[in-house]
């Protein structure tokens, strides 16, 4: 895809949805940092349903370290791989008590070195709590941008890396919420809705042709 079509990608993108955002619920940066770690191969709305009550008894490192693995676990024990999470969350919890005075760090080191948060976590933190133009690539984000011809690679390092290359700089602070909501609710990995696409004519996708303009049924 060359630069006029990347351009007119993310414009279409943007007049549709001019401030994007995640759809995890939260209200601090340390909220924000347990609910992605929570939802790693889970959804979001999930994710959601345990947070609410979760956040309204345990909104700080300090009450939620308090709960215990056990405790935490009640809360989340609907969300795939809750253990490992409650384990990884409550260590988290100690950490940033002990090494960040109870602050989330505004570093990849330094968020990449706490329990359960890999690049993925740390991308989405910098640039959802903290404004940084990083690219979180997820599932969602990996399928768009190899099947438009956005952004090839093997691997979401390689697609996210290329993608801070060629995302234009207006769009690279809201590129990751455009194109994950894109993934999971137009350009769906079993059935997109080529017919509904906003970008369509622009996706470089071979069997996009096939679907594209055909209304479902």
């Amino acid at each position: 895809m060359d630069r006029m079509h990347r351009q007119e990608l993310f414009a279409r993108l943007r007049s549709a949805n001019p401030q994007p955002t995640t759809e995890l619920e939260y209200a601090s940066s340390f909220q924000l940092l347990v609910a992605v770690i929570l939802s790693a191969q889970a959804t979001d709305k999930s994710v959601n349903l345990a947070t609410r009550k979760l956040f309204a008894d345990a909104p700080t490192p300090q009450a939620m370290l308090a709960l215990g693995e056990e405790g935490l676990a009640g809360y989340i024990n609907r969300i795939g791989l809750y253990q490992g999470k409650a384990r990884n969350v409550i260590a988290t919890c100690r950490q940033l008590l002990e090494v960040h005075g109870g602050e989330v760090p505004r570093t990849r080191a330094a968020l990449e070195a706490l329990p359960g948060v890999g690049r993925k976590t740390a991308n989405v933190v910098l640039n959802t709590a903290f404004g940084e133009a990083t690219i979180a690539v997820d599932t969602h984000i990996f399928r768009v941008a190899n099947r438009t011809g956005l952004a090839a690679g093997k691997t979401p390092l390689a697609v996210e890396l290329e993608l801070l290359k060629v995302v234009p700089d207006e769009f690279r602070q809201s590129a990751h919420h455009w194109l994950i909501l894109h993934g999971r609710y137009v350009c769906k990995a079993r059935k997109p809705e080529c017919w509904r696409c906003d970008i369509a004519d622009l996706c470089a996708w071979p069997e996009k042709t096939v679907l594209f303009g055909v209304m479902p049924g």
